[in-house]
């Protein structure tokens, strides 16, 4: 029976008679036949052959760049040793631990078996192989320089995971911070204000507006918590959709880029993020105006993304790189004059990586001071918000004690 094209390989797992005794294993086929001819093929007298179960996956797990980058650095040092394409595929989809990317990668081996090239089977699954990827796998496989493409590639990403947790490091105290401090206000409001009312009930006397302002909005958190919960969820999940949107992220990304404290990092981890993108491209053989069109989509900015579209289009009108960057205003100087002697001396992928290694650097040292300025605003916020609370409770006993102080 002949087997359709439609048809999928299954993993059979298979028990046999070899010269050297006994052997177990796993091969992937169409049929139980085709397990077996491929077995005798191979001096295997089969005993036992059986589908593998199928692996359920509920829930399944994204793929990280820490996979990512394993698995490109581990295709290329066997692509260097000379191992075929398929069949470096099919080790690393056998070894790989997360279920998603063992799945995509089978995906890959399959449609690169059916005569599909490498770069195309990549392209289908766009999550994982970003077009930076795709591109420079593609340049790669022209030149005949894959191996060393994947190099570069697994240190690229390597560079671009240690520049985004430098990134989260600087959010992850404020964000800290400002928990504690909702936990801080909700405790006090829920547990400390209601044992001072009780007090204040007692007095007979009206209440500084202050003090007055801090118990009703205890009694509204106490008794409304649900409804202001609500509310507060439903501020939050307004604004994530408005981000997400195409006029509120534009709009975003504009503010952020000019925000106070964060403006000039978002600023310098672009300048590194562009000129490690370009510089690993150029390396690759990826042409200019390609490599402009790649690094504008992966440049996770709108503004910058829009300025390196303008700095392409003069790029293809037959100007240089370096006088349409620093038109934009996003580009320092100094990296537009570094970029000019690179491109001079015909050297432009050296001097875009030896700035991404300055620039990376400088992101270092701007995650530094923004963190350390960061830290005392935030405990003087919340010491002071913590201290107002208390002082504001505590008017009304200071009032009695003026009150007390004048009659006598």
């Amino acid at each position: 029976m002949a087997t359709s094209k439609k048809d999928k390989k299954k993993i059979f797992l298979w028990e046999g008679n070899t010269p050297k005794g006994m052997k177990s294993g796993e091969i992937e086929a169409f049929t139980r036949e085709d397990v077996e001819i491929l077995l005798r093929s191979q001096g295997v007298s089969p005993t036992k052959i059986k589908a593998k179960p199928l692996e359920i996956n509920l829930f399944p797990a994204k793929v990280q760049n820490k996979d990512l980058m394993v698995f490109t650095r581990q295709m290329a040092t066997m692509l260097d040793a000379g191992l075929p394409l398929i069949q470096g595929l099919e080790m690393l989809s056998a070894q790989v631990e997360n279920l998603t990317f063992k799945k995509i990668l089978k995906e890959v081996k399959e449609d690169v078996e059916q005569g599909k090239n490498f770069p195309d089977a990549l392209k289908k699954h766009p999550k994982v192989f970003d077009n930076l990827y795709v591109n420079m796998v593609a340049a790669g496989e022209i030149a005949g320089i894959m191996s060393n493409v994947m190099t570069r590639l697994a240190e690229y990403i390597e560079k671009a995971e240690a520049l985004k947790h430098k990134i989260k490091g600087a959010m992850k105290y404020p964000m800290i911070v400002t928990i504690i401090a909702g936990l801080l206000m909700s405790g006090m409001l829920i547990y400390i204000i209601p044992t001072f009312k009780t007090i204040f009930a007692s007095m007979n006397s009206a209440l500084p507006a202050p003090t007055q302002f801090l118990v009703d909005l205890s009694d509204a958190f106490i008794e409304k918590k649900y409804i202001i919960f609500g509310i507060v969820f439903g501020v939050v999940f307004l604004f994530k959709k408005w981000k997400n949107s195409s006029s509120g992220s534009k709009a975003w990304d504009a503010f952020m880029i000019k925000a106070p404290l964060f403006g000039d990092l978002i600023k310098k981890v672009a300048v590194a993020r562009f000129c490690r993108t370009m510089s690993t491209l150029l390396s690759a053989g990826v042409n200019l105006l390609e490599g402009l069109d790649v690094t504008s989509k992966s440049a996770g900015n709108y503004v910058i993304e829009m300025a390196l579209q303008k700095v392409k289009k003069a790029v293809s009108e037959g100007r240089t790189l370096t006088q349409p960057l620093q038109e934009t205003g996003v580009f320092p100087s100094l990296v537009t004059q570094m970029i000019g002697v690179g491109e001079n001396a015909g050297a432009l992928d050296v001097m875009m990586s030896k700035i991404a290694d300055f620039y990376d650097e400088e992101v270092d040292a701007a995650v530094e001071g923004l963190t350390s300025m960061i830290e005392p605003i935030m405990m003087v916020m919340l010491g002071g918000m913590a201290g107002g609370m208390i002082v504001t409770m505590y008017l009304p006993v200071f009032s009695m004690g003026d009150a007390v102080a004048g009659g006598e």
